[in-house]
């Protein structure tokens, strides 16, 4: 049997498109007055910092992409429709975040070596636009999107965020240079939004590929979900466990459950509507169980993958 709610998270997908459409906008039109700047005052690192922010629209073009077929209805070929697309926009969301920390080492590298000559008076100001903007949009994502647990968007936030301290740097670095002349604050200040870029990426990816790899959801205690399960009355014990993320949010589960004797139609309606219950309050929202009795069980083990060499855990 198959239960669920989707109005929550039905809501949340809303309230995420429209942060990612109102940030694509803004970050689109200042990318590209900003590249304008960078070749009127001749500063690399307002082209780069352009490049940076053509990222950041890419990325959220692609999540705007992701939330607009996750939105197709499932069908014979795609029961589950099209919401795994939103993790792998998250995937390439990531990768593409460490690229450019990648590429932006390689920048820093060659500018440490030979400091390119920059109008930083521009560089300055329009840099400090482009701080503003990336805060605005940073602040629209964090109080309209759901940058903790969705993943794209928060890949999405993360772009948004490291292109914030690339701003912070170039602001930085203009300041240095116009009042010391120090024109290795540039390549430094990349250096230091890289690392923090790198690791952001990383992150977004492993968590991405998490998903995809049918890992249990990592607001998931399975301990605790057995024993909640096996505290419902009339059920005698859980095995076959399986839990997993569909998308951002969205939690399943199936499992087999042995139930004390003989129970009606009834009773066993009255036992699943319990679970389903309890499980709801521990984020688990779609959820498949087949019904045993203690006469004939499919098996005593919690987790049974024996499919050839593959070997049984059992979870204490």
């Amino acid at each position: 049997m198959q239960v669920g709610h989707d109005h929550g998270h039905d809501h949340a997908h809303g309230a995420n498109k429209k942060a990612l459409t109102i940030g694509f906008v803004i970050i689109t039109a200042y990318m590209v007055i900003e590249a304008i700047g960078g070749f009127l005052t001749n500063s690399l690192a307002l082209l780069a910092d352009a490049g940076h922010m053509l990222s950041d629209s890419i990325s959220m073009g692609v999540a705007i992409l992701a939330f607009t077929l996750g939105e197709r209805v499932a069908n014979y070929s795609k029961t589950y429709g099209y919401k795994r697309f939103e993790i792998l926009a998250a995937v390439f969301n990531g990768v593409t975040l460490v690229g450019i920390a990648l590429y932006i080492f390689y920048e820093a590298y060659h500018r440490f070596a030979d400091p390119p000559e920059v109008a930083s008076t521009g560089m300055l100001i329009i840099a400090a636009i482009g701080l503003f903007v990336n805060v605005l949009v940073a602040w629209l994502l964090m109080r309209n999107g759901d940058t903790k647990e969705n993943l794209n968007v928060r890949a999405a936030f993360l772009h948004v965020l490291g292109d914030l301290l690339g701003s912070v740097g170039a602001v930085t670095a203009a300041l240095l240079i116009m009042f010391f002349g120090w024109s290795w604050a540039d390549p430094l200040a990349s250096v230091i939004v890289a690392v923090l870029v790198l690791v952001s990426g990383w992150r977004v990816t492993r968590d991405a590929v998490h998903i995809l790899m049918e890992g249990t959801p990592k607001n998931i205690d399975l301990d605790d979900i057995v024993k909640t399960m096996e505290d419902v009355p009339g059920i005698v014990s859980i095995h076959d466990l399986h839990a997993w993320c569909i998308t951002s949010g969205q939690n399943a589960l199936s499992c087999h459950a042995v139930v004390d004797g003989d129970l009606s139609v009834k009773d066993s309606q009255k036992i699943l509507r319990a679970i389903e219950h309890e499980l709801e309050h521990k984020g688990i929202g779609h959820v498949t169980i087949q019904m045993e009795n203690t006469e004939h069980p499919h098996g005593n083990v919690v987790l049974c993958q024996n499919d050839g060499e593959t070997s049984v855990h059992h979870l204490h």
